[in-house]
């Protein structure tokens, strides 16, 4: 494909909308059905704002989900310290719930439009953004293509692409390259993430870290926490967080495996959807063992095996239970989660093989004996049995991990840098703006 050719197509595709992208289809699907999940404000899923502008300089900042959300969050607080309208707009309830527990009313929270024309537009044209900063791999193509039209500077935070994404990509590079070119910089996560988009077409591009590793451990109830700890006493704990299907059975059936050796051995399985619960709870009770829901409430008692973490927003509460963690989505799953809340809260990561999503986080945690990557369910249990086992291996791999984390941040001071050319002029904008009273 041409480059001449791979510019009349976008051109095409921003007149045309979803139309004239055939892989946009399941992506719109997708993005229609989350705006079921708040059906009250559905409407900002078309661009039809929930709210008014206020006067003077606006900042779009866009994160997806709960994880860029969280990632973003201090960044968004120093940029309100400079006295800039902020509109920040993610993609699930989840996300909306986190931005308003942590920011409140201090921020303008919208769900982002549809990537199709008419809603990007009508989003645009309420807004009027005056810079745009767009979180990880969020990069959708009507929106970019609208945004650049408008002359709106546009600035990707904390990118990367993963090993799936680049391919894609380098498949289209012509089509790519007019796309990226209306990224007014990259601050990508690491060097690999980086050197990908430069190789796409994107300039400039500089290396910030993972925005991630400068956020705070995620908070738990004290209350609720005690609570729960005077009902696990004494007991033996491991758990395994963020998993996706197949990886709760696994964790399932290590502690069939380990409970005879560990006695009162509680496993804590924290599923990344906790609309799965229902199913698996029914599977792994049939599976012999006796299970308590946190969202019902259960107390956990001395024959409990099983307490299975169906809750949103509590992760901080479940990590402070343990001192051992694997980290799912890397066993019978691919990509891999994150494994940087764990290690800041002092606990020994364990995670599957397939972790490319967080490659640099992983390998500098590998590097400094934070982490240690399994192959399978037994080699699993039998680094579950050895961190038991073995107290001082155990608190050697958890301050690993702590330390590690420590050393990695800085990724925020990077980036408020690099994004300083484009908030200064605003500052001076809306400083002018109230000394004129206008």
């Amino acid at each position: 494909m041409s480059e001449r050719w791979a510019r009349a197509f976008l051109t095409a595709y921003r007149f045309a909308g979803a139309a004239a992208y055939p892989l946009i289809g399941p992506y719109v699907a997708w993005r229609t059905s989350m705006g079921k999940e708040d059906r009250v404000r559905r409407r900002e899923r078309y661009g039809i704002a929930g709210r008014e502008r206020p006067d003077g300089p606006v900042i779009w900042i866009h994160a997806a989900s709960v994880g860029e959300t969280l990632a973003v969050i201090p960044l968004v607080k120093s940029i309100l310290d400079y006295g800039v309208n902020i509109v920040l707009t993610t993609g699930t309830v989840t996300s909306a719930q986190v931005a308003d527990e942590r920011l409140g009313d201090r921020i303008i929270h919208q769900y982002v439009p549809l990537d199709l024309k008419p809603a990007v537009s009508r989003f645009l044209d309420h807004w009027r953004p005056d810079l745009a900063i767009i979180a990880e791999s969020e990069i959708w193509p009507m929106t970019i293509l609208e945004l650049g039209a408008r002359r709106v500077p546009q600035v990707l935070v904390n990118g990367r692409l993963s090993d799936r994404s680049f391919k894609s990509w380098k498949k289209r590079a012509n089509i790519a390259e007019a796309l990226f070119e209306n990224l007014a910089h990259v601050v990508a996560q690491s060097d690999v993430d980086g050197e990908r988009f430069l190789s796409l077409g994107a300039r400039p591009v500089t290396v910030s870290g993972n925005l991630k590793v400068d956020t705070t451990p995620p908070p738990a109830d004290e209350k609720t926490l005690y609570a729960l700890k005077r009902q696990i006493g004494a007991r033996p704990t491991w758990a395994a967080i963020s998993t996706h299907d197949g990886e709760e059975v696994v964790a399932a059936e290590v502690h069939a495996m380990l409970h005879r050796r560990h006695r009162g051995l509680l496993t804590i399985i924290v599923p990344r959807h906790p609309d799965r619960a229902e199913a698996l709870a029914a599977q792994i009770s049939g599976m012999g063992l006796k299970l308590v829901r946190r969202s019902k409430g259960d107390k956990i008692t001395a024959d409990t095996d099983i307490l299975l973490g169906d809750t949103i927003g509590e992760m901080g509460l479940y990590l402070r239970l343990t001192e051992i963690a694997f980290v799912g989505r890397s066993l019978t799953s691919e990509g891999g989660q994150n494994p940087l809340e764990p290690a800041m809260l002092e606990t020994a990561v364990l995670a599957g093989r397939n972790v490319q999503n967080f490659r640099e986080a992983y390998q500098r945690l590998l590097d400094s004996g934070g982490a240690k990557l399994v192959r399978d369910r037994d080699m699993l249990a039998g680094a579950v049995n050895f961190l038991l086992t073995n107290e001082a291996a155990r608190h050697e791999m958890m301050a690993a991990g702590a330390a590690t984390v420590d050393e990695m941040r800085g990724a925020l001071a990077h980036t408020l840098r690099s994004l300083e050319p484009y908030i200064q002029p605003l500052v001076v904008k809306s400083r002018l703006k109230g000394a004129d009273g206008r």
